[in-house]
């Protein structure tokens, strides 16, 4: 996530500045983009395993799925039209593609971050130990937003620190080896490689603390979605059979993942124990529909609003409409760019597709 503020930045301007109203067109192609992270590792696997084309064929589409390594960047080009859908966050997804103007839907709630996600200090630092101090992260990310919900346990807030350090995840590791820096906020696999170089390296607060606040999804353009349903079918059937496959504990399924993403079988189990996966079609419908979602997604806007990230001159945290499964609105009615959809899962739940 090299530069995020900037790329955030570059993709409202540019999503803006193409946005159209024309519908969508039905069409037999498309692209999806993806990065690495153990909850979006199913989709390398579902590429190369060949079971994305089998959906694909069955509805008569193809679906091309390609890796990026930088995860803000394919969320930018998602947002400036390159892909049909981006693995990404609910937060990210509400500030990049849904703040720059571009409807988009979570089709698939894929886990919540439960311990993946994580403030590391040195030695026997506490929370309140980081006032005036400076902490590395990647800017405006969801560690950004975990340090928030982190300081505010304690009654600080980001005013109280010396600053944020914004540092890219390739570049995170080494960060917190020099002498210079204490604290890091990150993801995995690089809180588990920090902590395994590190023997005083301590987590001060992590994702596990706040449930369900981090949702990884497939999001995807609701124009297209609409337009070509049975994209949202065959994406939703090829990523169920592979939940499926791991929730059986398939080691050569997990092997193919733990590899891909730079780790071995342990590692990456060790990965699948913070992260919340909702192997079963219904648990993902469970989590669009539940009661605390809005209150999240609300919680979200206001910090995105608070750093001046929810959309392009933003006027207030409501700037931009979210919609649930049930039609509820919280944000502008007018103004929705972020839908909930949970009836793909349910069809998956049904045995629909």
């Amino acid at each position: 996530m090299t530069k995020a503020k900037y790329l955030v930045a570059a993709a409202i301007g540019l999503a803006t500045a193409t946005a159209s109203p024309a519908v969508a067109q039905e069409k037999t192609d498309f692209s999806i983009a993806w990065s690495i992270y153990v909850g979006w590792m199913p989709w390398g696997y579902l590429d190369e395993s060949g079971i994305m084309d089998k959906w694909a064929e069955k509805y008569g589409i193809t679906v091309d799925i390609v890796q990026i390594n930088d995860y803000v960047e394919s969320i930018n080009q998602y947002t400036a039209g390159a892909f049909d859908g981006v693995s990404a966050t609910n937060m990210d997804t509400l500030s990049i593609p849904a703040g720059g103007g571009v409807d988009t839907t979570a089709l698939i709630i894929g886990d919540f971050s439960n311990g993946n996600d994580a403030v590391i200090a040195t030695g026997d630092t506490t929370l309140e130990d980081l006032a005036g101090t400076s902490v590395n992260l990647v800017e405006l990310s969801v560690s950004h937003y975990l340090l928030a919900r982190a300081l505010d346990t304690v009654g600080l807030s980001e005013r109280d620190l010396a600053g944020v350090v914004n540092t890219s995840d390739a570049d995170m590791i080494a960060a917190f080896a020099s002498a210079d820096v204490d604290t890091v906020v990150t993801w995995n696999p690089l809180v588990s490689e920090i902590l395994a170089s590190n023997p005083d390296a301590t987590i001060l607060f992590d994702s596990s603390q706040i449930p369900g606040e981090i949702l990884d999804l497939m999001v995807v353009n609701t124009e297209t979605l609409n337009a070509n349903p049975d994209f949202g079918r065959a994406l939703v059937g090829a990523w169920y059979e592979v939940m499926g496959l791991m929730a059986e504990g398939n080691e050569e399924v997990l092997t193919a993942m733990a590899e891909a993403s730079g780790t071995d079988l342990a590692g990456y189990r060790s990965q699948l124990e913070a992260t919340e996966m909702f192997y079963a079609p219904a648990d993902g419908v469970a989590q669009a529909e539940s009661a605390e979602l809005p209150d999240t997604m609300v919680s979200i806007a206001e910090f995105l609003f608070d750093k001046g990230i929810l959309g392009v001159d933003a006027p207030s945290a409501d700037f931009i409409g979210i919609e649930y499964p049930d039609g509820t609105i919280t944000g502008d009615e007018s103004n929705v760019r972020f839908r909930f959809d949970a009836s793909f899962m349910q069809m998956a739940a049904d045995g629909d597709l």
